[in-house]
């Protein structure tokens, strides 16, 4: 993949929302996470290998909370919770905890 762009499910492992990648594949491939890119109808993400870009937003649901992020970055590596934090804005506008590492 592009510099530009990155597979969903190391994006979500990298932004910390699943302890593996493999987690994180598997979650996608259940249809369990809804994209929206440009503005465009939401359309559920089938394939871990699917692209996000930044700019997308993301929506999930995890350990019983709803999760919305816009993707800001696609980061190199699985870095600390600061870093990670960084690949992502919160579209709920929640200061409340993290949402990372709940699966």
């Amino acid at each position: 993949m592009s510099e530009d762009a990155c597979r969903a499910d190391v994006w979500l492992w990298r932004a910390r929302f699943f302890k593996t990648r493999s987690l994180s594949a598997k979650f996608i491939e259940e249809g369990r996470v809804r994209l929206t890119r440009g503005g465009l109808d939401e359309t559920r993400l089938d394939k871990a290998s699917r692209p996000v870009k930044v700019g997308d937003k993301l929506v999930f649901a995890v350990g019983g909370r709803l999760i919305a992020v816009q993707v800001e970055a696609m980061g190199d590596r699985r870095g600390p919770p600061a870093e990670a934090r960084t690949l992502y804005s919160d579209l709920q506008n929640s200061s409340g905890g993290d949402a990372a590492e709940q699966h």
